[in-house]
């Protein structure tokens, strides 16, 4: 240790490394989707759930287990696409974790794809469903407009009539 360096290599340095490939793992392999739902049990009829995704195959599931440490939230569980699918993928639908633990993450380790971009229409929709802006049918409709606009669109999404 060169002198006059205050532990280059200690716990600090080592959670910098970690947050920073978690971030890279999360850029790759993750996603921050706002589902738009049908809910007859809602005052609109519909619902926006936002959830943080990342998957990985299960023989690595350790990787999925350490960013639910970290973040402290989230389940992990299989993912199912077709019989013979074996990834697994860690899921944080909490409102309260995506607010406190999953948005301030990423923000202080930013992504560096695209998918930033889907990042802070995430965050900024989760932050205004904290404040309640999803509660009228206006404030509603944005941010239904924001969720539909992530994602390339939503290519792959089955998109409902509201």
């Amino acid at each position: 240790m060169p002198v006059g360096s205050e532990n280059p290599i200690g716990a600090d340095n080592q959670q910098e490394r970690l947050d920073a490939y978690i971030a890279g793992f999360v850029d790759g392999e993750g996603s921050f989707h706002v589902a738009v739902c049908r809910n007859s049990g809602t005052s609109l009829g519909w619902q926006l759930v936002p959830e943080f995704h990342v998957s990985q195959n299960a023989e690595r599931r350790e990787v999925l287990d350490l960013i639910q440490g970290r973040l402290g939230c989230g389940r992990i569980q299989e993912n199912h696409r077709t019989g013979t699918d074996s990834t697994l993928v860690l899921v944080v639908r909490n409102r309260n974790d995506l607010v406190t633990r999953v948005v301030p993450f990423f923000e202080r380790q930013p992504l560096l794809s695209s998918k930033r971009q889907d990042f802070s229409t995430f965050a900024r929709i989760v932050r205004a469903m904290t404040r309640g802006t999803h509660l009228t049918a206006e404030g509603f409709d944005a941010l239904r407009a924001e969720a539909l606009s992530m994602n390339g669109g939503g290519r792959y999404r089955r998109v409902h009539r509201v």
